[in-house]
């Protein structure tokens, strides 16, 4: 690979590690956060050369099987919508109690400024691609929540 290329794609594309995720490609999202060294950055500004010799730590890293307590507090709180912005959230909150293993609400509030991940119907919406408002769809709440699951 192209030392200049980002991270991200070297992690999804020649390590197959598709956890991290695509959102922007600009670092505004945060879906590509990765520890880089104990730091959280986002993947997509970091290149491979930048990355060389260095520890870096992918959602998949963090923990196989969601045992990290970052991971069981998400869950166990409900917190995950979609699950496309979790993998970067959950980076960026284990580096947080890393570094601060009891933060404050102002603490885990400025770990996670700045998050705009946006779901892909909601930007084509925005790109006048979808209509403002979705037809219903004919499923059962229960099969909503079913395919919002991540497990």
């Amino acid at each position: 690979l192209d030392p200049e290329t980002p991270l991200l794609w070297a992690l999804r594309d020649a390590s197959n590690l598709t956890g991290t995720k695509y959102g922007c490609g600009t670092g505004d999202c945060g879906a590509c956060m990765v520890l880089v060294d104990g730091v959280a950055l986002r993947s997509c500004l970091v290149t491979i050369a930048e990355a060389e010799g260095r520890l870096i730590t992918t959602i998949e890293g963090l923990s196989r099987d969601r045992s990290h307590p970052v991971q069981q507090a998400l869950v166990a709180e409900q917190a995950i919508q979609c699950g496309f912005c979790t993998p970067g959230i959950a980076i960026a909150a284990a580096a947080l109690i890393e570094d601060n293993p009891s933060p404050s609400r102002e603490d885990m509030d400025a770990a996670i400024r700045g998050w705009r991940v946006q779901s892909p119907a909601r930007r084509r919406r925005q790109a006048g691609r979808l209509p403002s408002k979705p037809r219903r769809r004919l499923q059962s709440n229960r099969k909503r929540r079913r395919a919002m699951c991540l497990h």
